[in-house]
């Protein structure tokens, strides 16, 4: 392994929260890379986006687009679930919670759902049901995956849940001439399942019910370009002999950084430092590495920060954090 990309997902934080996080984050090894480091590259997008700026990265985007349907990943998904679908136009369809404000709808984060294997098999025949009523193929994934094919639905204009957590989702629902179609559907699941018992038993021991589906993701069998990553936990675990270059999807901040809980995500920051930041810095240091990549992002930008071993030897870069709010530097 000569090159190395680390794709950080929401290893920006919110540039507001600056002070308080440069004084608790404990990262020596990140700040030294950080510090070394050149800015390779810089993009961002409007904050109203269909997808995040690292799902449209690992899409294959060359740039954040501006105006874009979500990332059309149905079928690449579909493959490592050993599904296959040579026909046809399919969309991620996935069970979610959708909080009732004061005055709009709320998408809650769907890995805080805690929905057992059980619980999503009893909901998706359910809706397998209605999507059969409807003329529509439905497939089971994992608890937080289903497939649906939905051929007429193809020229919707979809965003991704993660874009659009913790806003009104009135920006973020399917837009096109099927969106009637679509909330007519969905408006189907959400009744069957508003009543059904497992929803009730869930709200009596305090969890979220499960209130509706959201989709996204839409694509069929034309070619697709997306990123070959891997989410191997720790360094370590990598080969020590290839000469390819070798891209990590490192996600574990998204979701505290997705529901404001920077006590988790300082937790998680520090378990990268010692399964990734460390050992990278070190393999550096012994050229043991030609070149690495950190990729990092939040809801809006993704930069890039590349290194070499003669990175390393620039003394007069004292390490530090300031890269990580690129919004609050001066």
């Amino acid at each position: 392994m000569k090159n190395l990309e680390l794709l950080l997902p929401f290893s920006l934080p919110p540039a507001e929260l600056r002070n308080d996080l440069i004084k608790a984050i404990q990262a020596p090894a990140l700040a030294n890379l950080l510090a070394a480091s050149a800015t390779a590259e810089s993009d961002a997008a409007d904050g109203f986006s269909n997808a995040l700026p690292h799902e449209y990265w690992l899409a294959g985007y060359p740039a954040l687009p501006s105006s874009a349907n979500s990332p059309a990943i149905s079928l690449h998904q579909m493959a490592a679930y050993n599904l296959s679908a040579n026909d046809g136009y399919w969309f991620l369809l996935q069970p979610v919670h959708i909080h009732i404000a004061r005055d709009h709808l709320v998408l809650t984060d769907q890995r805080r759902l805690d929905l057992s294997e059980q619980e999503s098999k009893e909901l998706f025949d359910i809706a397998k049901t209605v999507a059969a009523d409807a003329g529509f193929s439905l497939i089971y994934g994992d608890a937080q995956h289903w497939f649906l094919r939905a051929d007429n639905w193809s020229e919707l204009q979809t965003a991704t849940p993660d874009a659009a957590c913790g806003h009104n989702i009135d920006i973020w629902m399917p837009k096109g001439q099927e969106a009637r179609a679509w909330r007519k559907f969905q408006n189907e699941i959400q009744m069957l399942w508003f009543t059904h018992d497992i929803n009730q038993e869930r709200e009596a021991i305090g969890k979220k019910a499960v209130n509706s589906v959201w989709l996204s993701g839409g694509s069929d069998s034309r070619l697709n370009s997306f990123k070959s990553v891997q989410k191997t936990a720790r360094f370590n675990q990598l080969p020590a002999a290839t000469g390819q270059a070798i891209c990590i999807l490192a996600d574990t901040l998204i979701e505290p950084a997705l529901n404001n809980d920077w006590g988790t995500w300082l937790q998680e920051l520090g378990r990268l430092e010692e399964n990734w930041f460390v050992p990278v810095y070190d393999a550096l240091r012994q050229r043991q590495l030609k070149q690495v990549t950190l990729i990092c992002s939040d809801h809006r930008q993704l930069l890039s920060y590349r290194l070499s071993p003669w990175s390393l030897y620039q003394f007069w870069r004292r390490p530090h954090l300031q890269k990580l709010f690129p919004s609050a530097q001066p």
